[in-house]
């Protein structure tokens, strides 16, 4: 059994007087995928923000490779190894698609990205193999052929791609992806599909928020459920599929007795 990479315990989240996560516990093991699922409003991207450091919590523990992480500001958790794409596309527009990924990588820099744009002494090698890096991952996720051109003239599709590819190239160990599909096409959504379990198979962790359950249930070794910030399943997708509360939790109906 894979051993947890990110261990969640007892957290709750507070909005003044709204309990937008409740007295959560989870854990995703080291290399698979697990998707967090629930309707609208289930605290979902709360989550995320928690786990890399955009909000506080209120009570709990978040412990990433065994070390407590909540309390961290974002930046660290990121070059702890934690990378996060966003519900809404944050591209740079007057940037090319090569000059977005190499943000990424300039994190991940000795001198981080300011050194490099001085070009201080000794920087310029540093900045070929950033960019030889941001290549890479651009080819990965198939937009080589795209690097000169700039990232929001690309279709929504390909835009979804290049945010990965930013956040691949921080070198993360966990990768969170926030609703990936929303607004691709059938096709587009399996290429996304076909993606994200060649970047399990790097070796790098997922955690997946989506909608989409024909992607969720393709991709997933283990489905979380929340409504309300609760927990209502977690388990093998087929087991969540079946679980009569988070059916009832989509219809918006009460579970009724068999």
């Amino acid at each position: 059994m894979n051993e947890a990479i990110l261990r969640v315990e007892g957290l709750e989240k507070f909005f003044g007087g709204l309990r937008a996560i409740d007295t959560l516990d989870f854990t995703v093991a080291a290399g698979k995928i697990k998707s967090i699922i629930g309707p609208n409003g289930a605290g979902k991207t709360t989550l995320f923000n928690l786990v890399t450091g955009v909000f506080p919590l209120t009570r709990g523990v978040i412990e990433f490779q065994g070390r407590a992480i909540h309390g961290l500001k974002a930046h660290a958790i990121a070059r702890l190894g934690i990378s996060r794409t966003f519900q809404t596309l944050e591209l740079f527009g007057n940037m090319t698609v090569l000059e977005n990924v190499m943000l990424g990588r300039h994190s991940r820099s000795s001198a981080g990205i300011f050194s490099a744009g001085l070009r201080l002494p000794g920087m310029q090698k540093e900045e070929k193999e950033i960019r030889e890096k941001a290549l890479a991952e651009l080819q990965f996720m198939g937009l080589g052929d795209k690097s000169s051109g700039g990232a929001t003239s690309l279709p929504l599709g390909e835009q979804k791609l290049l945010e990965i590819a930013r956040a691949l190239a921080t070198q993360p160990k966990l990768l969170l992806l926030d609703e990936p599909a929303a607004g691709l096409n059938m096709r587009e959504t399996g290429n996304l599909s076909e993606t994200i379990l060649k970047i399990r198979d790097r070796g790098i962790t997922i955690l997946l928020v989506e909608h989409d359950m024909s992607l969720v249930m393709e991709v997933s070794d283990e489905v979380l459920v929340l409504h309300y910030g609760r927990k209502i399943a977690d388990g093998l997708p087929r087991d969540v599929q079946r679980n009569r509360e988070v059916i009832a939790a989509y219809l918006g109906e009460e579970a009724e007795d068999a």
